[in-house]
């Protein structure tokens, strides 16, 4: 992986049935524009006459082949650190890519997280039913009822390798986000999950879901739902 990655060349290179409710104790901002194309082609590399230097990878901020479980994005961290590694260049060109939406909340917990999902429909999304009192969730303070999950960090293993990325979570459902949830073992280095919620009233559907696509991982992880 090279030294501090372009978000520049890493956009332009990125071609009704009854509720179910279970505790989990187990374990609007302005319009986002980017020139994003799923094609890796050279072609959509910027000019050389840009000053960033280019991340090499394939599928954006997803190691794939030999450069899995390697480089500065194998682990999240939190958002702010996940995206410290880009320049000063594209925090002026994609001002929106270095925040959050309005409405988007991140949390950091322990498990047992303390948190009581309900489906949205059968098997697609879920949302924050109620919180266990004096549970990690409630006790954080963040979360509140009706807070829809989004985004979870999520364990994915290639054979001796192994990362720990943020996986959009909008269409999990209870099992999917639960086993996600779920990978987030101290055996990965992980001494808490990061959740990412959209509050319904303050945030823009649309717009999150913009800034995950970002965070869309590649077809062969676990944690893809087919289409």
């Amino acid at each position: 992986m090279p030294k501090p990655a372009s978000l520049t060349a890493l956009l332009l290179a990125l071609s009704s049935a009854p509720p179910v409710v279970v505790v989990v104790e187990a374990f609007s901002s302005p319009s986002i524009k980017y020139p994003l194309s799923r094609s890796s082609s050279s072609s959509s590399s910027p000019s050389s006459s840009s000053s960033s230097s280019i991340l090499r990878a394939v599928n954006g901020i997803w190691n794939t082949g030999n450069d899995f479980g390697k480089g500065k994005f194998r682990f999240y961290d939190g958002f702010e650190s996940y995206m410290r590694p880009f320049p000063d260049e594209d925090r002026n060109l994609y001002p929106d890519m270095f925040q959050l939406p309005k409405g988007a909340y991140e949390v950091r917990l322990p498990r047992p997280c303390g948190i009581m999902f309900e489906e949205i429909e059968p098997n697609r999304g879920v949302y924050v039913q109620g919180l266990v009192e004096g549970g990690n969730a409630c006790k954080e303070g963040t979360l509140r009822a009706g807070d829809v999950l989004v985004g979870v960090t999520a364990i994915q293993i290639s054979g001796a390798k192994w990362e720990r990325r943020l996986i959009p979570a909008r269409k999990f459902g209870f099992d999917l986000a639960v086993n996600a949830i779920g990978s987030n073992e101290e055996k990965w280095g992980c001494n808490d999950v990061i959740l990412l919620v959209e509050r319904p009233g303050e945030a823009d559907s649309a717009e999150v879901d913009k800034f995950l696509e970002f965070f869309e991982p590649p077809p062969d992880t676990p944690w893809k739902l087919p289409v």
